[in-house]
């Protein structure tokens, strides 16, 4: 009789977790990432936005990701981004290293327009496709915006030492 009340109660939370992922109401408080041409062209024009704050992550010359938010909001401290001063010049540093380093694995970056909880653009982002994340706005007037992962220029079959070799040849 336990058991049987146990399935019960699980499938009985399964469906009322998928009437509200279906219903929109789990995830009210996401925005999402947009893959957008315009903006991976300001990036790589090394276009800094005056109305927007820069971050970025991962290796100062050649980061992971590189954050624009727009001056309204404000990240969440728990992200482990790092504020940058951002000029012309920095963020031709910051896309010339993340260009180089990806030509040589095969990959290329993307730009993204940010977009908060009810679709209004709130910000940009420059990275490889994979980088991977979610924006959540949250209750405090935060955004939160997790880092993408650490090992984005590492070869995928773990070869760590790939592109020492390739420097020596």
């Amino acid at each position: 009789m336990k058991s049987l009340r146990s399935v019960c109660f699980c499938l009985l939370s399964a469906m009322c977790l998928m009437i509200l992922a279906c219903t929109g109401q789990l995830f009210q408080s996401y925005g999402k990432l947009t893959p957008s041409g315009e903006a991976a062209r300001q990036f790589e024009r090394f276009a800094v936005n005056p109305n927007y704050r820069y971050y970025i992550t991962g290796a100062y010359i050649q980061p992971n990701a590189i954050l624009g938010i727009d001056r309204n909001y404000r990240i969440d401290l728990a992200a482990l981004w790092k504020e940058v001063d951002m000029t012309p010049e920095k963020m031709k540093e910051f896309v010339g290293g993340m260009q180089r380093i990806s030509a040589q694995i095969g990959k290329y970056q993307q730009g993204f327009i940010i977009t908060d909880d009810k679709g209004k653009p709130i910000g940009s982002w420059y990275s490889l496709l994979e980088a991977t994340t979610f924006v959540q706005m949250q209750k405090n007037g935060t955004v939160r915006i997790d880092t993408p992962r650490l090992n984005l220029y590492e070869m995928p079959d773990g070869d760590d030492d790939w592109l020492k070799r390739k420097k020596l040849r």
